[in-house]
């Protein structure tokens, strides 16, 4: 099985997967940082688990914006 090299790809695609790429790393940055500031009480299951999820995961930004969606709890 042979797969294209990079080299191979068009450059419009390469500037969109690496756009992409880019926006993953802020979203999971950004996730991240606010878990580590954020105190075990305002986050929904074990701060651990989310910080697993979120850099073991490859999902085009899913894991960061589940987080934000329904990992954080509301600050009173």
């Amino acid at each position: 099985m042979t797969g294209k090299k990079w080299a191979d790809v068009d450059p419009r695609t390469r500037r969109i997967v690496v756009v992409l790429a880019v926006v993953e790393g802020v979203l999971k940055s950004v996730a991240l940082a606010d878990l580590a500031r954020r105190p075990a009480a305002e986050v929904r299951g074990p701060k651990a688990v989310w910080a697993l999820v979120l850099t073991l995961t490859n999902s085009l930004g899913a894991a960061p914006v589940i987080y934000w969606a329904y990992g954080r709890r509301r600050r009173a």
